[in-house]
């Protein structure tokens, strides 16, 4: 019997070990993300042996389960999910499964699942020495964008890490942001506000590391992300106002400069099936597409 509770910002003690046992480099598998979003998704956490379990819902939908994270013997941990769903009614819905993870359920229930790529859920990874450096011609145009930030604004911009002494200064351009971008009004983006509001609470708290920028005292952009893997950082937050322009360039590069250049690919999370995101997402030439899949038990499909 799995015991699924809400999770808390104290669980974060023993889900990172398990985290970083599993090593993934999905978005879904940082305790920040998870705890930020705890509320928006009902996030609620059960551990068996040393798999970190996580069940979800929004509204009156069937719950989903992400896959599961850490090692050991995964069989018992699905039928265990399994019997979970079913006690409430639905069937097992799993979220956040790679080609690998489709595979090994395959080969341990032989016909039981079916898998659907979900290309909106899409995490982008990108070679965080290209962030850096912007080098070739496909990327040509995002150095144009940033020599002309540099060009308006001559030496009267710089960038900072956030601190307990700034961090009060690009919330308030994120309060500026969002009354511009109408916030109040669009529901995905009150739900998102709700998860940067959690990242600012519980900044030190959630391991999270900041940059921001200003152009003399007002601050255009700020960034804020963590370690996901090894070899990947995960990017959770940017935010620029697009009437400074190379304002968005500008902080992605110099974040990824101040903070992934010991970590081989960045995490860029994906576009939630939005077409100017997924524009802007793909003009950066992502190293990899990370391919996710939606697993449900054949036959019960919602």
């Amino acid at each position: 019997m799995l015991e699924f509770r809400p999770i808390t910002l104290s669980d974060q003690e023993w889900i990172a070990p398990l985290l970083a046992m599993s090593n993934r480099r999905g978005s879904e598998y940082t305790f920040s993300n998870n705890y930020v979003y705890r509320t928006i998704y009902q996030i609620e956490v059960a551990r068996m042996e040393n798999y970190y379990l996580v069940r979800s819902r929004k509204d009156s939908e069937p719950p989903f389960y992400l896959f599961p994270a850490g090692s050991g013997d995964l069989a018992p941990v699905i039928r265990a999910m399994q019997l979970d769903a079913r006690e409430r009614g639905f069937p097992l819905l799993i979220s956040g499964a790679v080609k690998e993870d489709t595979a090994q359920l395959e080969t341990l229930f032989p016909g039981v699942f079916s898998f659907e790529e979900v290309r909106d859920n899409f995490d982008y990874l990108y070679e965080s020495e290209s962030l850096i450096t912007l080098a070739g011609k496909k990327l040509h145009s995002k150095r144009n964008f940033i020599n002309r930030f540099k060009a308006e604004q001559e030496e009267n911009w710089r960038y900072e890490p956030i601190t307990a002494q700034n961090i009060g200064d690009a919330w308030n351009m994120n309060v500026e942001w969002c009354a511009e971008m109408g916030c109040g009004e669009d529901p995905s983006l009150m739900e998102e506000a709700c998860a940067v509001r959690n990242c600012f609470d519980n900044f030190d708290a959630l391991g999270l590391r900041g940059g921001l920028l200003r152009v003399g005292d007002r601050v255009v952009a700020f960034s804020m992300g963590r370690p996901l893997s090894s070899d990947t950082f995960i990017v959770h937050i940017e935010k620029a106002f697009a009437s400074v322009a190379g304002a968005y360039p500008m902080i992605n590069q110099q974040f990824a400069a101040h903070n992934c250049a010991e970590y081989r690919y960045v995490n860029r999370e994906d576009d939630v099936g939005d077409e100017g995101l997924r524009k802007a997402k793909l003009s950066y030439r992502p190293a990899i597409l990370l391919e996710k899949y939606l697993v449900s038990e054949k036959g019960a499909e919602q």
